[in-house]
């Protein structure tokens, strides 16, 4: 419990984020102008978790003077990939076939977690170099 608190107050965007990110994945999803969009589902996932890894990045560089690549590795890599094959577990699983689990949602929020650490990292190393000073 002591470490969700610690999450929470350090990384309060990344939260909710997370929070959207559940909640967009389990809601029945309405029909939109944006459905003629080829794969717009799969543009969705790698843009919410390119989002994500770079908000990780982006708020460890603000409260961090070095980067801890291991514990980065595994808050920032890691557990939004494991996010997101949970997610598609939990919609193929879970939600009475409003929502569908697919492979190809979980490999686009690993091409967008890929993404946000081409963003992220550096923003991190830029705005930890900066609270050295």
């Amino acid at each position: 419990m002591k470490i969700l608190s610690y999450f929470v107050k350090t990384y309060p965007i990344s939260c909710l984020c997370i929070v959207v990110i559940w909640i967009v994945c389990l809601i029945p999803i309405p029909e939109t102008p944006l459905d003629n969009v080829k794969m717009i589902d799969k543009w969705t996932h790698f843009l919410m978790y390119g989002g994500l890894c770079t908000l990780l990045w982006l708020e460890y560089g603000l409260h961090h003077q070095s980067i801890e690549w291991k514990k980065m590795a595994f808050y920032a890599v890691l557990l939004p990939i494991l996010l997101g094959g949970g997610i598609e577990i939990v919609q193929a699983t879970c939600t009475g076939g409003n929502r569908s689990g697919e492979f190809l949602d979980f490999l686009a929020d690993g091409v967008g977690v890929f993404l946000g650490m081409i963003i992220g990292i550096p923003l991190a190393l830029m705005l930890s170099k900066r609270s050295r000073d």
